[in-house]
């Protein structure tokens, strides 16, 4: 098992403390390390997802796209989602989605159809090729990723998802703090 090079020995840990403190004696340095620690951990996380879908032939960002397009019509009933819904619900700019949605239209998984309700717009939705696609390859990418947080037995995994619940509203209000300021 590789273990992370990002690990802080304690001697390590002490030299960190005393840099922090030396900078802003109010803040605590563990909460600064933890920002790396998380980073770290997503940034590995996103490449096993990536890796888990090399057998689709598509990117992650592609696969991610055609999941979050055949969980829409699983769970919501819904069989297509305009760009800008894709665009939030990936948290990717309207250009990239763009750019994804022409790939995967010409490798013949995706659809466009015009908006019933306003002509202006279309919609995207999957193909009978692109739906197969993701229910052929979703067990192996979820095994994947769970196998990831078979560390943690389900009372650690609830508390761990209640700590990032809670993590994450604080982080989007010091987002919107930090926006305002920066206007």
């Amino acid at each position: 098992m590789h273990k992370s090079t990002r690990t802080f020995t304690k001697e390590k840990r002490e030299k960190w403390v005393a840099f922090v403190q030396s900078l802003t004696s109010d803040v605590n340095p563990q909460a600064v390390r933890l920002i790396d620690e998380i980073r770290v951990i997503a940034h590995t996380l996103y490449q096993i997802g990536e890796l888990s879908v090399t057998t689709t032939g598509l990117s992650y960002a592609k696969y991610r796209l055609l999941m979050g397009l055949y969980f829409c019509e699983r769970l919501e009933g819904r069989c297509d989602m305009n760009p800008s819904e894709i665009s939030e619900q990936q948290g990717t700019s309207r250009n990239t989605i763009s750019a994804l949605i022409r790939d995967l239209e010409e490798d013949g998984l995706l659809q466009r159809s015009l908006d019933k309700t306003d002509r202006r717009k279309f919609n995207i939705g999957l193909t009978d090729e692109g739906r197969r696609l993701v229910h052929d390859h979703v067990s192996n990418h979820f095994r994947t990723i769970a196998g990831c947080f078979g560390v943690l037995d389900p009372d650690e995994q609830e508390t761990f998802s209640q700590l990032l619940t809670k993590l994450s509203s604080s982080v989007y209000q010091a987002h919107e703090e930090a926006r305002e300021r920066a206007l």
